[in-house]
């Protein structure tokens, strides 16, 4: 209503008139729901396609060649924010199907429960855990599904996995983003080979699975499944004057039969879950088996459509659809998932359970995203965004000159420069500007300077660069912080408590400002206990992460921060091709160890130590250390690169 109206409004009610129909209109505006989906944080869908920032896709390494320019993707990073970029994609015109449709033709997730539940490795240890409960979840999740429904082409469906526990909740969400219009199936996936727990209730058999569509139109492919006994069915076929199947009748006016043995399938899917000696088995919690997503891809998508799963975890929906011959893209948050994935599609194998004959996958990209982003920044007054640069690195605000050169303030006692990229649109700063306020300031600016300037500023990769005796350090605002800026009006953001934590990020300016983790360690071979049999070892020393922007008040002491330990134990110096996983609390109880046998060993193990804001610090360590004898270098042999 117009502040007009409202007006008019009150004095009608204060005054006892009577209201016009045409008041109902504005009040009760036709496009409102008769009834409508409300709890505590929803917000707008304009609000969020509008608040979501796009996030710089950053190509880190492709895997294989193409020769239709196309590349799969596989995408470490927030699946929200990287869903917004993959909008941008569309609306460009460059995510698109084989046939020229923009979007996605198909879409799965299968997400987090929000159960409170610890889920396990292979090993009893901890992968991830469900931490979103309540409104919360139902908020976190309700944001992917409006992203992803503005992802999906016109024809394009969505399959949502969920649990029985919150099943009816996703419904509503479904509902409320789709419309009630849209539902299409509620596929009930009943595991046969389940057993009974010792419980006082009846046992769960089955997930629930939502099918919607985006449109009217849709893709569906019946999924034929075999019959036991042979059967006589009813012919059908599809009537285009009537839009619908009818049943076919002979010239005698009597209804048509056919000997079957296959039926379509209906609503619910006998599928067994994996079990522990599979082959397609990998050992990650919440592994799907990949008959499941067979059915789902083969009776919603063709030959070269796009196939997103926007929780990627093991990886299988993107090898499904690759043994399908569909593109995809696949995004998770977990290093331990995009691993898995990378080596899943580089070890696949023709038929669905992973059987059969190897089978080469067509080229993929994978990509970092939600790390910086520079469009936010500029919006930003300069005087705003040069208090909001040193409020982030605790700097002193204290403007002074040295060497005619005008400096912003002081942090651990040096000085620090705010580069004002506003006044200078286009200048990049390069290892040749550096020297040139070297040759300014000289060593009167002390051992070292700090530059602060937005990441696609600078136009080196080293976190520093050092002239004479002095160190110019370059420090990189990252897409975090930009994410707080665009959620509220500039104040200062949460700081660390004390200048110390600051200063421990200045020597690398990775993932979300947060240092890769400091590593020390021992390795080499020891018996194991009452056997003659050895075992080679890896003892973490040290292990310490510091994180400026997630947790700047919270203090981390040693090891604490460890997520897990991932290892190749045959590294061909080009593609990390992970072995085994080790977690924290395993790692933990075996006296900070990783043991693995030496007959594993190859001629050099590549190690991978995580941390638990998805930072990694990489080891490369000769066989011999490991117990292994000396051997030639391989050749490498694992995905190529580009």
């Amino acid at each position: 209503m117009t502040p007009e109206q409202r007006e008019e409004l009150i004095r009608l009610l204060q005054q006892g008139e009577d209201i016009s129909p045409e008041w109902a209109r504005i009040l009760f505006p036709p496009e409102k729901r008769e009834y409508e989906l409300v709890y505590h944080g929803k917000e707008r869908e304009e609000d969020i396609l509008a608040n979501t920032l796009a996030v710089p896709l950053q190509p880190v390494r492709t895997f294989g060649k193409n020769g239709d320019g196309w590349h799969n993707m596989l995408i470490f990073g927030d699946n929200l924010q990287v869903m917004k970029s993959l909008l941008e994609l569309k609306k460009a015109g460059k995510l698109c199907n084989a046939d020229g449709t923009p979007g996605f033709r198909l879409a799965y997730i299968d997400p987090p429960f929000a159960t409170k539940q610890e889920f396990h490795g292979s090993e009893d240890q901890k992968a991830y855990q469900d931490k979103i409960v309540g409104a919360q979840f139902l908020e976190f999740l309700r944001k992917r599904l409006v992203m992803i429904r503005e992802l999906l082409s016109e024809d394009g469906t969505i399959f949502v996995h969920v649990d029985w526990k919150k099943s009816h909740y996703v419904r509503a969400l479904l509902d409320d983003a789709f419309g009630e219009k849209r539902f299409i199936n509620e596929v009930i996936w009943y595991y046969t080979n389940k057993y009974k727990a010792n419980s006082d209730s009846f046992d769960s058999f089955h997930n629930t699975i939502f099918r919607f569509a985006k449109g009217k139109r849709f893709i569906y492919e019946p999924i034929r499944i075999p019959v036991k006994v042979r059967r006589m069915q009813p012919v059908r076929a599809w009537n285009k004057e009537l839009n619908k199947n009818e049943w076919l009748k002979g010239e005698d006016g009597k209804y048509l039969y056919q000997e079957s043995t296959e039926k379509d399938a209906g609503d619910v899917w006998e599928i067994p879950v994996i079990n522990p000696m599979a082959e397609e088995r990998l050992g990650y919690p919440t592994q799907k088996p990949e008959l499941l997503l067979d059915w789902v891809i083969r009776s919603s998508s063709r030959k070269g459509d796009l196939v997103l799963d926007a929780f990627g975890g093991s990886g299988t929906t993107l090898a499904v659809a690759e043994k399908h011959e569909r593109r995809w893209i696949g995004i998770d948050c977990g290093k331990l998932a995009i691993y898995t994935i990378q080596k899943r599609m580089l070890n696949l194998r023709k038929e669905i359970g992973n059987k059969g004959p190897a089978l080469k996958p067509k080229a993929f990209t994978l990509y970092n995203a939600g790390l910086y982003d520079f469009s936010q920044l500029k919006a930003l007054p300069w005087e705003s965004w040069r208090f909001f640069a040193l409020q982030l690195f605790q700097c002193r605000d204290e403007p002074h000159k040295i060497g005619g050169i005008p400096l912003d303030g002081y942090l651990k006692g040096s000085s620090v420069l705010v580069f004002n990229h506003q006044k200078r649109p286009g200048i990049r700063i390069d290892e040749e500007t550096v020297r040139s306020l070297h040759e300014a300031l000289g060593s009167r600016v002390g051992r070292r300077l700090f530059i602060i300037a937005p990441a696609l500023t600078f136009d080196f990769q080293q976190d520093y660069l050092d002239l004479d005796d002095v160190r110019y350090y370059a420090l990189r605002i990252p897409y975090s912080i930009i994410h707080e800026l665009h959620q509220r009006e500039f104040t200062a953001l949460k700081q660390p408590a004390d200048e110390m934590a600051v200063n421990d990020t200045v020597e690398a300016v990775g993932f979300d400002f947060i240092r890769t983790p400091e590593l020390d360690y021992d390795c080499g071979v020891a018996k194991r206990k009452g056997e003659l049999l050895s075992e080679a070892f890896i003892r973490i020393k040290t292990f310490k992460s510091e994180a400026v922007v997630r947790e700047p008040l919270r203090k981390k002491g040693n090891r604490e921060t460890l997520s897990m330990v991932m290892l190749d134990y045959d590294y061909d110096g080009e593609v990390f091709d992970q072995d085994a996983v080790f977690f924290a609390d395993a790692i933990e109880k075996a006296g900070w160890e990783v043991r693995f046998p030496v007959e594993s060993v190859g001629w050099q193990v590549m190690t991978v130590f995580v941390d638990i804001y998805g930072n990694e610090a990489r080891e490369v360590i000769p066989g011999e250390k490991l117990g292994r004898a000396a051997a030639p270098a391989p050749k490498a042999k694992k995905g190529g690169r580009k």
